[in-house]
């Protein structure tokens, strides 16, 4: 018997090495019961049932495996991965963590249970093991790609990037996962490596290749109008056309959704609001993910307002939000809590007094020093971005969290956020700024002698470090109506679960609003920093006088270029805000006084607003 089971797993073995699983398992049916107690024959014969889709009869011989060698990771392992497979979360589970115990540093161990933990929406989970599995093998390339898509669920950008570096060189992904990485390279704004990973997916044959290459097109097509490339958009939209999605099987769902997606971004950039309507209310009658029925219905919302069905747009961002709040209470369960803080820095304040103990520092003068673009989001930030960065002396470099990392090693190294800022000694706050800079020269290895834009509106909560590291730096504070900017955000789909939980209801966000503005305002009274007041309806009103003020306050001789700032934005492609589209054309007043349409929704809202409208000189 022990011969001939030696015998039978060499000669599984030839068929597997030669990538023939068929026969593998034909090999082991015809000598029955030869090879039963036997590990290698076992082995040989679960994967080859897992390779073609056997996953039941996987299961059930890794789980002999297992009773035979319940000391061997690897078949624990091999286990949860069948489990997973064949539906039977729980049992996998239970599988992956026996695998770990045995082999707590075993990479492979850790990525399977981070893909199980995505499979279950566990995501914070699903983030601490992917990254521990990246840390422990870093050139595992499937974990790096899924830990950065636990990353982006979870709103964790800078290790979502840090993953993702390197994905030039990536081997071509099956099409499924070059769809998933594809789609957060764009975000990230690296279109040509997202367009490489889709032309390298490998597709498999078979009658999945006609849909998975649809959704690939369409893929392509949102990438193109996420760009600003709209005329490349609309030839690749071509290679989607709505009689093929139409008659795609039943089962095609992803493709349909997609393929409908990405003719209605297009119709909304060429102003067919009901056809992008009627798009999008397709998409919802199909998908039923969280995250794609979010995305469906604020992009209906947004169609139904350019079509003032007022009514029906705001039903529409109740479906919006309710669904992505079903991906909140996957990431970040506890935004979700009646007593939560979705802004926790507005409880880091510096008082008069505090200050008063700070020891000066030397510090670069306000030409060497960023300007600071700040204010709540959806206030105009972009738009002043854009127009900054047309100016030849200037350079901008889009939405980063640079001065809350800056913060997270503060706290890092043991130091207190904002108390121990009155005790930094000079080498402290001098290492802390190089860091920045070495920051900053990641993104703009070209910055020279340019002034730095740092446009980040809630860097408006970090004003003791950023006058802490640059006393004489020049902010900008954008403000605009409160009521039109809690209706825009109440409108956009942000990626951050801590904002998507405070934008979910009106009365959370006017009291986010309010508790921003508090500690902003008051941080200004107490540092007096030198800072331009940016309101963009007078912006609007009188564009050339806001650009003539621009200039004086950054004593600049020649302020015209900031004129500029649409040409210079379709320039840039890629602007990593939902005013992406807007920026590329001039200022308009279309988007002063919306919140009109929605008055009702705003009467419960008004008194906490009512100090910020006075205060920055707003009527209702």
């Amino acid at each position: 018997m022990p011969n001939s089971a030696a015998k039978l797993a060499e000669a599984m073995a030839t068929a597997w090495n030669a990538g023939e699983a068929e026969r593998v398992i034909l090999l082991a049916s015809n000598a029955p019961g030869i090879g039963a107690a036997d590990e290698g024959v076992l082995a040989l014969l679960g994967m080859a049932q897992q390779h073609t889709g056997r996953h039941a009869e996987a299961v059930d011989s890794f789980e002999r495996l297992c009773r035979l060698r319940p000391d061997v990771s690897a078949w624990w392992n091999n286990l949860g991965v069948a489990c997973r497979d064949a539906g039977d979360l729980a049992t996998a589970e239970r599988a992956l963590a026996r695998a770990r115990e045995l082999a707590p540093r075993d990479a492979d161990v850790l990525y399977n249970l981070g893909v199980l933990y995505i499979v279950q929406q566990r995501w914070p989970l699903a983030r601490e093991r992917l990254l521990d599995a990246v840390q422990l093998a870093p050139q595992f390339v499937e974990a790096r790609l899924e830990a950065a898509h636990a990353c982006h669920v979870c709103g964790d950008i800078e290790s979502e990037r840090v993953m993702l570096e390197g994905a030039d060189g990536w081997p071509p992904q099956p099409a499924v996962q070059a769809l998933v990485l594809a789609s957060i390279l764009s975000v990230l704004g690296r279109l040509e490596t997202a367009l490489n990973v889709l032309a390298r997916a490998r597709v498999p044959e078979g009658p999945a290749a006609r849909t998975l290459r649809l959704r690939i097109a369409a893929q392509r097509v949102a990438l193109y109008e996420r760009n600003n490339l709209l005329e490349r958009a609309q030839r690749e939209l071509q290679q989607v056309p709505l009689d093929v999605l139409d008659g795609l099987p039943a089962d095609a769902v992803d493709a349909r959704a997609d393929g409908w997606r990405a003719h209605a971004v297009v119709a909304m950039r060429e102003g067919r609001h009901a056809d992008a309507a009627a798009l999008y209310q397709r998409v919802l009658g199909v998908v039923g993910d969280d995250e794609g029925r979010a995305t469906a219905a604020f992009g209906l919302a947004a169609a139904l307002d350019r079509q003032r069905r007022h009514d029906e747009a705001w039903q529409a961002l109740g479906i919006a939000h309710a669904a992505q709040l079903g991906v909140v209470r996957q990431a970040a369960p506890e935004l979700l809590k009646p007593d939560s803080q979705p802004l926790p820095m507005v409880t880091h304040v510096v008082g008069a007094a505090e200050f008063a103990t700070w020891k000066p520092l030397a510090a670069p003068p306000k030409e060497r020093s960023p300007v600071f673009v700040i204010g709540f989001p959806r206030s105009g930030t972009t738009l002043l971005e854009q127009m900054l960065d047309a100016h030849p002396d200037f350079r901008s470099m889009d939405e980063r969290g640079f001065i809350y990392s800056l913060i997270d090693r503060m706290r890092h190294v043991g130091q207190r956020y904002p108390a121990d800022l009155a005790g930094l000694s000079q080498a402290d706050a001098d290492q802390l700024r190089a860091t920045y800079l070495r920051m900053v020269a990641n993104v703009l290895p070209d910055l020279g002698g340019h002034r730095l834009v740092d446009k980040n509106p809630l860097n408006m909560l970090c004003l003791p470090l950023i006058l802490r590291l640059f006393p004489e730096a020049r902010i900008i504070l954008c403000l605009r109506h409160p009521c039109d900017v809690l209706l825009s955000c109440h409108m956009q789909s942000f990626r951050s679960p801590a904002f998507r939980a405070m934008c979910s209801s009106l009365p959370r966000l006017a009291r986010g609003y309010a508790e921003a503005f508090e500690q902003c305002c008051r941080h200004v009274e107490v540092f007096e920093p030198s800072v331009l007041q940016w309101r963009y309806e007078s912006v609007v009103d009188d564009f050339d006088g806001a650009v003539m003020r621009l200039g004086r306050f950054l004593e600049v001789e020649d302020a015209s270029p900031f004129a500029g700032f649409a040409a210079r934005a379709r320039d840039k492609r890629f602007i990593a805000t939902p005013s992406y589209a807007q920026v590329t054309r001039p200022v308009s007043s279309a988007a002063v006084g919306r919140w009109e349409a929605y008055r009702g929704h705003f009467e419960p809202v008004l008194p906490v607003l009512r100090p910020w409208l006075e205060r920055f000189g707003y009527t209702v």
